[in-house]
């Protein structure tokens, strides 16, 4: 079980001048599935990057283990947090097998050769995410469904015992996001993996979440559990919609309804 603990205090980041962060304090539960929801341009991706040290705060701190991650070596950091970012660039014509191969690195060292522990990393995530038949394709060649499942690949090889994604159902159909969703969880359930991710569908978050967190302006507006955290008050302040939320009768989880201007139910008896 992953017992690492990673912890946002007072955190604020952005990018040049702009700050989009601001004094951000969250704890991430470990061992749990944390999903992060908020309106476009909330600091959701900044706030991933800031965790896995893709981006300095200008104040606050990152602390891994009580320990700021930026004291903490490369190596050793990327063997126990992996990220999987939005829209990730593959080298030009790298096979599938290569790039899902490029999650071993941090377990190699200067003078270690591959072994069979690696091969099996690299077998299992390809088979996990359904893309054995695909190993010797090249990734350029690939549609933005199969490509994503490779970066999902790769970051599964890493074997983290923390997994930070950012929007990792991005160009998947319905049937494919609940693929991944579905392995993230499998991921988390049997080897107690800590997945923090970003997700854009509210009512898939409430229902993979056992920890859910809502942005808004650079801050956590409110986190807790999907009950605690998705309400009619928190989709109107944090989205700016009107909304229904019920409960979800497949997952007893809240289930978000929007109200919009157009194809409103009528009322039995209205003209």
């Amino acid at each position: 079980m992953s017992d690492h603990l990673l912890v946002a205090s007072g955190l604020s980041a952005g990018y040049d001048n702009a700050e989009i962060l601001r004094r951000l304090d969250l704890t991430i539960p470990p061992g749990k599935i944390t999903v992060i929801v908020g309106a476009n341009a909330c600091g959701k991706s900044t706030f991933l990057r800031t965790l896995s040290r893709l981006i300095s705060p200008s104040q606050g701190q990152v602390l891994l283990d009580g320990k700021s991650i930026h004291r903490t070596p490369s190596r050793d950091l990327a063997r126990t947090l992996g990220l999987l970012p939005q829209s990730p660039i593959a080298p030009e014509g790298i096979t599938v097998a290569d790039l899902v191969s490029r999650g071993r690195h941090p377990h190699q060292s200067l003078f270690s050769r591959w072994t069979r522990q690696d091969d099996e990393a690299v077998d299992s995530a390809l088979a996990a995410t359904k893309i054995f038949d695909l190993a010797e394709r090249p990734v350029d060649e690939l549609s933005g469904g199969q490509r994503q499942r490779v970066w999902i690949a790769m970051a599964l090889a890493q074997q983290t015992d923390i997994l930070l994604l950012d929007e990792p159902t991005t160009f998947l159909d319905i049937n494919h996001q609940i693929e991944v969703l579905d392995l993230l969880t499998d991921l988390n359930n049997t080897r107690r993996t800590t997945v923090v991710m970003v997700l854009h569908d509210l009512n898939l978050a409430a229902r993979y979440a056992d920890h859910l967190v809502a942005l808004a302006d650079g801050r956590v507006y409110i986190s807790g559990s999907p009950e605690e955290v998705l309400t009619e008050e928190t989709v109107r302040h944090v989205f700016g919609l009107e909304s229904r939320v019920i409960k979800d009768p497949t997952s007893g989880r809240p289930i978000m309804l929007p109200i919009g201007r157009h194809r409103m139910a009528t009322p039995v008896g209205d003209p």
